[in-house]
């Protein structure tokens, strides 16, 4: 199945700037969608930002659309978040996430990592 670990987490100040990366083991991710999700406590899991296995599509959560960029790195079989102009309402556990090209579900998860955005 491979492993995703998620990197590049932290406590920041409202308005500035994180970017967060996420490398895959064990299969390689040019043949994968790819997927930025988050979870705040209380709340349900929800998507941020996702790449097509070609990266020529991307797709964003309205709330982080200009603010918030995925891209990835087929060389280093990762994909990154950066993430501008962070708002307290950004704090929340972030999650990559993987499914096979054209596949109905993610189903290739990280183990997330923390951001938090003081005021």
């Amino acid at each position: 199945q491979g492993q995703l670990v998620e990197s590049g987490g932290g406590l920041v100040q409202s308005g500035g700037s994180l970017r967060l990366s996420c490398v895959a083991s064990g299969f390689i991710t040019m043949n994968f969608d790819l997927a930025w999700f988050r979870q705040a406590p209380g709340k349900e899991r929800q998507f941020v930002a996702s790449i097509t296995w070609s990266g020529g599509s991307t797709s964003y959560l309205n709330s982080v659309k200009g603010r918030f960029t995925i891209s990835r790195d087929n060389a280093k079989n990762a994909v990154l978040l950066q993430m501008n102009s962070l708002e307290p309402e950004d704090t929340a556990m972030y999650y990559c996430a993987a499914r096979v090209r054209g596949g109905a579900e993610y189903n290739r998860w990280g183990q997330g990592t923390q951001v938090t955005v003081s005021t």
